[in-house]
């Protein structure tokens, strides 16, 4: 009888936690704000699982209208001045800042090696290569900290850059090896390296620079390239995965050029995107398509221009852990579109979809991605079917068994397509495991440790997976 307690309290312990842990995709709420109609049409074009708060600019006929729908932190509702981490919006705005200095006499071919001479570059790269992503420079350097972070950071929500400095870069950018020159190939690092070499042949930072070639003379005030004492800016949005974990900010500034650290709203990227649509924006001739990457696809100084039919549009995105932005626009009908949002669920067919063109490739998830996420959630079915089938043979195996659902029923939480599959699939999938669990208790008094003497590899299946799910960012999670 005790155990048969004892049973029902474990199940219900570890169900309870499974339910306090549940993935909690956001959803936009009903808190709207600008342009009534604007955001109706954005709310009927935009799935609103994943997504907790958008902030659009819609451009035509020579004005801009902004629409706010949801929170930027679960309460503040999102306007045009709501601050969003825009990521590789930067890019663009990078390149517009060669273009400009192009206007006033440095060359775009000018080789990257000559303006950081003390830099032993493996890459004899150009700035207009690298401004095009045609450099060869591989997209990142992948060190075990950049790898270890990238892994951890959705199930602890922290910066994987870990707040690399230009030092980083510049260390990173000599460290690789480049790769074919002249083919397009994107580079966050190639970007970052672009921006430093710039601030360099000019004497100031990236931020000044940027600052005084771009957002000054556009009037661009509430966009920041923060450094790495700068203080968030006020009111801004905060950051979310699709399955609810808060997100720290990126404040990796060594790769500002590219988008670390960088933080706008929808009301500066409309006054971007229209004064590059005009050609009255310093620089905005890098937005000029002048290589190939595709059949459909061309690149000038940071901008894409992708056809659609009989459409091009000229276009960047962003993302980073918490945050994707979309800015485009359509010379022909100048019409022009932000998108900015404070989840990493991606934005762009939203802003495709205002520009009146139903995205021909499918941003959903793969089927295939949700089946295994679903098999990760229901993990402990085995341990339930080996425990009522009297297969379990001691409590090293059973505790094995069932850390290893554990991890993968958290790894399920953190990385599962919430957003695509209902939530309450992964409750269920905890619940199987809780039944293991009530199982465990009941078997477990007659079983023994082992039932031989343990090897070596019995100890590491029992350690590897606690071991992941320490390092894995429970106690973040908690």
């Amino acid at each position: 009888m005790v155990l048969k307690m004892g049973a029902v309290v474990s199940a219900l312990a570890v169900f309870a936690l499974a339910l306090f842990l549940a993935p909690r995709p956001p959803a936009i709420g009903p808190q709207t704000s600008g342009d009534a109609g604007l955001a109706r049409q954005v709310g009927d074009l935009a799935d609103a699982d994943g997504y907790q708060g958008l902030s659009v600019a819609l451009l035509e006929e020579g004005r801009s209208r902004f629409a706010g729908l949801g929170t930027a932190d679960g309460i503040r509702p999102v306007d045009e001045h709501t601050p969003f981490e825009v990521g590789s919006i930067a890019k663009p705005m990078t390149g517009m800042v060669l273009a400009d200095l192009a206007e006033n006499g440095l060359s775009p071919d000018t080789p990257v090696r000559g303006l950081l001479p003390n830099v032993k570059l493996s890459a004899p790269a150009t700035l207009a290569e690298l401004a095009s992503h045609r450099s060869g420079m591989p997209r990142l350097r992948m060190t075990p900290q950049l790898i270890a972070g990238a892994l951890l950071s959705p199930y602890t929500g922290a910066d994987p850059y870990s707040g690399a400095g230009p030092d980083t870069v510049l260390a990173d950018a000599a460290a690789v090896r480049a790769g074919e020159r002249g083919k397009v190939a994107y580079s966050n690092l190639g970007m970052a390296l672009l921006g430093l070499a710039l601030a360099k042949r000019s004497d100031t930072t990236y931020a000044d620079l940027l600052r005084s070639r771009v957002l000054a003379p556009l009037g661009m005030t509430s966009t920041v390239a923060l450094g790495p004492q700068d203080d968030l800016p006020p009111g801004h949005a905060t950051g979310r995965a699709q399955n609810g974990l808060s997100m720290d900010p990126w404040r990796s500034h060594g790769h500002a050029a590219a988008g670390g650290g960088v933080w706008s709203t929808a009301e500066d990227i409309a006054k971007l995107v229209g004064a590059v649509m005009n050609d009255t924006a310093p620089g905005a001739d890098a937005a000029t398509p002048r290589w190939s990457q595709n059949e459909r696809q061309r690149v000038g100084y940071g901008w894409f221009t992708t056809r659609y039919g009989a459409k091009s549009i000229t276009w960047h995105n962003g993302a980073t852990g918490g945050f994707t932005s979309y800015a485009a626009f359509d010379r022909a009908t100048g019409r022009g579109v932000v998108v900015l949002s404070n989840t990493d669920k991606p934005v762009d067919a939203v802003g495709l979809r205002l520009l009146g063109i139903e995205k021909s490739d499918d941003e959903s998830h793969s089927p295939v991605t949700a089946v295994v996420m679903t098999l990760f959630a229901f993990s402990g079915l085995g341990l339930v079917v080996s425990a009522a089938r009297n297969r379990v043979p001691d409590r090293l195996s059973i505790t094995s068994r069932g850390l290893w659902a554990l991890l993968l029923l958290f790894v399920a939480r953190n990385a599962g397509p919430w957003d695509a599959v209902p939530p309450v699939v992964w409750i269920f999938g905890a619940g199987v495991l809780a039944v293991a669990a009530g199982l465990a208790v009941v078997r477990w008094p007659a079983l023994p440790l082992t039932r031989s003497s343990a090897s070596r590899w019995s100890w590491i299946r029992l350690a590897l997976p606690a071991a992941l799910l320490l390092t894995s960012g429970v106690a973040t999670a908690l």
